[in-house]
């Protein structure tokens, strides 16, 4: 936490991860994720138009959440880190609610199912959390829920970063999807729980 290079790297990659969306204004069914879901689930308004509310707020939860661990910029923007903490919160809940929907229709069948929903369930969770820690003046458990739901928000990235992994050592890709559905976060998960609480986490981290 002392070093910054790892706020840069975080930024970079949720940036970069925050505009991918951007591949699908296509509206191309074959771009992307959308090229391995069947013609029924595309067929689907209700699962299309949770699609897109996922990747484009699930997008702006990338791109405001990490700023908000930089203590100077924090504490010299407050106004601007609340503004944004209130964008943070309405991203997550849009794309926690549509994601746990696309869940049930998730590549590989129920363990995907499970793995996703449950990362949608807890994002939504935790984030809940963390805005009643700051509305309720209680720094410390604002800080640790944020730092546990940004984890989870990270999980676009790593799900990116695992799954070609996974395939070019030969997995199936439906294989290696099921258990992307859970090492896309549960390791972010356990990572920053050993932050929080090997290197005892104090107000400015959020």
């Amino acid at each position: 936490m002392k070093s910054k290079i790892p706020i840069i790297v975080v930024a970079v990659m949720a940036i970069l991860m925050g505009l991918y969306p951007l591949i699908y204004l296509s509206l191309d069914e074959n771009v992307g994720f959308l090229s391995s879901k069947p013609v029924e689930v595309l067929g689907s308004n209700i699962w299309m138009t949770c699609f897109y509310f996922h990747i484009i707020f699930g997008g702006i939860s990338l791109l405001t959440g990490w700023s908000q661990f930089i203590p100077k910029w924090r504490n010299k923007y407050l106004k601007t880190h609340r503004k944004l903490g209130l964008v943070y919160l309405a991203s997550v809940t849009l794309g926690g609610i549509s994601g746990f929907y696309m869940a049930l229709f998730a590549n590989g069948g129920l363990v995907s199912s499970l793995g996703f929903g449950s990362l949608a369930f807890l994002w939504l969770f935790f984030t809940l959390k963390a805005y009643l820690g700051i509305i309720n003046r209680d720094i410390d458990s604002h800080q640790q829920w944020m730092l546990r739901s940004y984890a989870l928000t990270f999980a676009a990235v790593t799900l990116r970063l695992w799954l070609p992994a996974l395939t070019a050592f030969g997995l199936e890709f439906l294989f290696a999807y099921k258990i992307i559905s859970w090492l896309s976060w549960v390791p972010n998960l356990i990572f920053i729980e050993w932050v929080i609480r090997r290197l005892q986490v104090k107000p400015g981290y959020s």
